[in-house]
């Protein structure tokens, strides 16, 4: 199984928009792809010096090919959308993690 793993730090200004916006919009849209079969959002418990806050979205699917797929098919634009609504109020950093 692969993991990917998406860690956004987001600004404070944003935060309430951008937590109601990755649950109403952006989850499900990855998630229609049909790439992915399971997602988990959590947000990170720690303290950051600018008080900013990390969230973390973390997908599932069941092969490198399948991300692979996602990766040119579907992940441009649909990080344009989130770039273009937070641009840098949300930082993000993508992982991938294969399960041993």
């Amino acid at each position: 199984m692969i993991l990917y793993n998406i860690t956004i730090n987001v600004s404070p200004d944003i935060e309430q928009d951008f937590i109601l916006w990755m649950k109403s919009t952006h989850i499900p849209e990855v998630m229609e792809t049909g790439i992915f079969h399971e997602h988990k959002f959590f947000r990170l418990i720690h303290d950051t010096d600018d008080g900013s806050t990390n969230y973390c979205i973390q997908f599932f699917t069941e092969s490198l090919k399948l991300m692979m797929e996602y990766e040119s098919k579907h992940a441009p634009g649909l990080r344009t959308k989130t770039q273009s609504r937070y641009k840098d109020k949300a930082i993000a950093f993508r992982t991938l993690l294969e399960t041993i």
